[in-house]
């Protein structure tokens, strides 16, 4: 049977409340590359991504968020147009 691991539910604050989001660690160590990269805190970079989410829920936002921004990067490396404007 494959191993099967549960996500872990990571706590951020956003707009002074404390909130829960189940991230694996590798969207996790991605989010806060991106925060670092772009001088803002994670929290920051969450309220970013928060405010802009149309349906999604804030976990799969940030999720959508860290993997738009890494195809991006690949794009741009590439001489292409990024998936998301502004994102690299």
């Amino acid at each position: 049977m494959d191993d099967v691991r549960s996500v872990p539910n990571r706590t951020i604050v956003l707009a002074g409340h404390r909130t829960g989001v189940s991230l694996e660690d590798d969207f996790w160590k991605g989010l806060k590359e991106i925060a670092q990269e772009r001088q803002m805190t994670r929290s920051e970079l969450v309220a970013a991504i928060n405010a802009d989410r149309k349906n999604a829920n804030l976990s799969s936002a940030i999720r959508l968020f860290v993997l738009g921004y890494y195809l991006d990067q690949i794009s741009y490396h590439q001489g292409r147009t990024p998936i998301i404007p502004g994102s690299c």
